[in-house]
């Protein structure tokens, strides 16, 4: 006898107890009835519970499937979900991570810039390049939460890659800016074009993947910006003193039109390759998933919600959940020191220019370096945090490693052992961030809403870190920085005191929910 009876006799069993005993008519109408039924069906429990062990060692997956209205034994479920994933790692992953790939490459060119006549042909004096760069974080912030309200309410498939043709185009026009008023506009405008995509990249991986296969997904994905953190440098060595002076443009011009060009590629592709929500079936859910693919997909991340799945599900109510939710504060404050950290992203061309190894063009390949091996130790934590279940100690211990980086970079003259040092706090920081992300995702995912809108307030109130971190680095205070250094130490350090309250908090949180025995999923810490 298998479980759904044992579901059904307890049911009809529940049922005709509470109409016998709601009426006294009820009462001797049924009482006869209910006393044949009672023994048939005690007759029929007995045998259930001989053969219980066999019923509770039936696989979890399985029960739920069945008792959901799947309709599929556990091998079946099994080899949807196999196939499901598969599907999704070899589609919806690679295209995100060639997104944000350009993303970081048109935020970021102007600081390979730098390096040629950028500054000299626009004119720029004193702090106007920080200003530039930290103009950006402005538009960046006032678009996010809007754009994520408003993801949940529209297909991914279009409006991601929509944005991504926008913001190519204008990232290429920072080619013809010749005054600063024109890079500042254009900066601005490439900030409100880029924000809507990496909040809603995260929102759109955590409806597809659960907490357990997420972190090291987000790893993949952020390895987006430190590959084109790596390369750019490598493509601007080449660009800078191959194409300065063709057609009458310098290098610099080449290097935005490139690679605005590249990114409006990735936009058409990503048009046709994109799915939409779990459910769906439009954008590549059209030709991408099966039928039994698809109930898979829904089914699992309902599974993997921790509480609150009967909440109000609109966008509104979605917000107000995030904004009470003390979690999503203590979040934003971990990703606002973690972005404060890592200031020195957008000025490290000119910090290894000031260990005076090489010419300009040794210079921006030897940017390369710490970025490959930070994305192979961010692949390696994240792999890491799947495996143990854990986020807190994945984000605290590579924030620790960046704290000494910072340090010897403090303590120390020797050029070279100041690049050693910037291996350290390179990795320690690209580590640990992606944690971050992946961490906010499955803690703040009791509705879709609340985990997007959650979602963009964590990404935007962190841009503050991007906001103020460039004017860590004023031109007087170079070649060392050491005021830059000592500022990002302290916010590894802070990142590393948050990780410490979040895991304390959610410890409590976990052992409320074990002591109501409901059931229901567990916090990750």
């Amino acid at each position: 006898m298998d479980l759904c009876a044992r579901i059904h006799f307890d049911k009809a069993h529940s049922k005709v107890f509470s109409l016998a005993s709601r009426h006294p008519f009820n009462q001797t109408v049924l009482g006869s009835s209910y006393f044949r039924m009672t023994v048939a069906m005690t007759e029929q429990k007995q045998e259930l519970s001989l053969s219980s062990e066999h019923v509770d060692e039936m696989p979890v997956k399985a029960e739920e499937a069945i008792s959901n209205g799947l309709g599929m034994t556990d091998e079946q479920y099994d080899a949807n979900e196999k196939s499901l994933v598969r599907k999704l790692d070899f589609t919806l992953l690679p295209m995100v991570w060639l997104l944000y790939f350009f993303n970081y490459l048109d935020r970021n060119n102007i600081a390979q810039a730098r390096l040629s006549s950028f500054e000299q042909d626009l004119g720029l004096k004193g702090n106007q390049f920080n200003v530039a760069v930290s103009i950006l974080n402005v538009g960046y912030m006032l678009m996010q939460l809007p754009s994520n309200m408003l993801l949940t309410r529209t297909r991914p498939s279009m409006y991601i890659p929509a944005w991504t043709a926008l913001w190519s185009i204008v990232s290429a026009a920072t080619a013809g800016a010749g005054t600063y008023t024109h890079l500042i506009v254009i900066r601005f405008f490439l900030g409100i074009a880029e924000a809507p995509f990496f909040p809603g990249a995260m929102f759109l991986l955590s409806c597809w993947y659960p907490r357990k296969e997420l972190a090291l997904r987000t790893a993949i994905l952020y390895s987006g910006v430190l590959l084109a953190t790596a390369f750019s440098g490598l493509i601007a060595a080449g660009v800078l003193s191959g194409l300065e002076g063709a057609r009458g443009m310098a290098g610099w011009q080449w290097l935005f039109i490139l690679e605005g060009a590249g990114s409006f590629v990735a936009a058409i592709v990503a048009f046709f390759v994109l799915p939409d929500f779990p459910g769906q079936k439009t954008g590549a859910m059209k030709w991408l998933l099966s039928d039994d693919e698809q109930k898979v997909a829904v089914e699992r991340i309902n599974r993997d919600r921790v509480s609150l799945p009967d909440a109000d599900h609109g966008v509104f109510a979605g917000l107000m959940m995030a904004v009470k939710d003390l979690r999503t504060w203590v979040f934003v404050i971990m990703l606002t020191a973690n972005h404060s950290a890592y200031g020195f992203n957008s000025f490290f061309p000119t910090i290894v220019k000031g260990f005076k190894l090489g010419n300009t063009t040794l210079t921006l390949i030897l940017t390369a370096p710490p970025y490959l091996i930070a994305t192979a130790t961010a692949f390696a934590t994240a792999w890491s945090s799947d495996r143990r279940k854990n986020r807190g100690y994945h984000i605290a211990i590579p924030q620790a490693v960046a704290c000494i980086g910072f340090i010897i970079s403090v303590a120390t003259l020797n050029n070279a052992a100041r690049y050693a040092a910037a291996f350290l706090y390179i990795c320690g920081c690209f580590s640990s961030n992606a944690m971050v992300f992946s961490w906010a995702s499955s803690t703040l995912n009791q509705t879709p809403e609340k985990r997007a809108c959650a979602t963009a307030i964590i990404n935007l109130l962190s841009q503050l870190g991007n906001i103020w971190s460039p004017y860590f680095f004023p031109a007087s205070d170079g070649p060392r920085y050491i005021k830059a250094n000592l500022l990002m130490m302290a916010f590894s350090a802070l990142s590393v005191a948050t990780c410490v309250f979040m895991r304390f908090s959610l410890q409590k949180a976990n052992k409320k929910l074990r002591e109501s025995g409901d059931g229901i999923n567990l916090f990750t810490l």
